[in-house]
């Protein structure tokens, strides 16, 4: 069974890993594809796979339910976290229905010769290399990006105000 403080840190990683790795905007999925380029999709879904999509969603909603619960019965948390980590093990093993949703994104977003070409390069030694460090890399990012804003914005205000006050408006 899994303590709070790792299913946490699982769940944190599950929402910059999803959103990293499948974007926010997905397009039409009743869009007709072949079964190869389907097969493509998803054979570049599964070498891409490195943050463990699957087990990391499993987890953030482990996590929240067991603080929902844990919440409502504080002097039960032993049991509510036994009985999260046996419904847990009930859905190891089943991400085929995600990561066919997530392949068919791919597979209308992309031709087949683009996807041959994609999976050929997450199959070399640099693409494995990619994809196992995507989740560091794009965590490092983030938390320059935050850094970035926060200085912009500072400057940014600072700007506007020196301009307002030169046309003699105080803020």
């Amino acid at each position: 069974m899994m303590n709070l403080s790792r299913l946490s840190k699982l769940a944190a990683a599950a929402a910059l890993a999803a959103t990293m790795a499948f974007g926010a905007a997905a397009p039409a999925l009743s869009q007709e594809v072949s079964p190869d380029q389907l097969a493509l999709a998803r054979k570049y879904v599964d070498l891409t796979n490195k943050a463990q999509i699957y087990e990391a969603i499993l987890a953030q909603t482990a996590a929240q339910t067991s603080k929902l619960l844990s919440q409502q019965d504080p002097k039960n948390v032993d049991k509510i976290d036994a009985a999260i980590g046996k419904i847990l093990e009930t859905y190891k093993g089943k991400n085929d229905d995600l990561f066919n949703q997530i392949a068919r994104v791919y597979a209308v977003s992309f031709t087949p010769e683009e996807l041959k070409q994609i999976v050929d390069f997450y199959s070399t030694p640099a693409g494995q290399k990619l994809a196992s460090s995507a989740f560091d890399v794009n965590k490092a990012m983030g938390k320059i990006m935050q850094v970035y804003t926060y200085n912009l914005g500072t400057e940014f205000v600072s700007k506007v105000r020196a301009e307002l006050k030169s046309e003699g408006l105080n803020f």
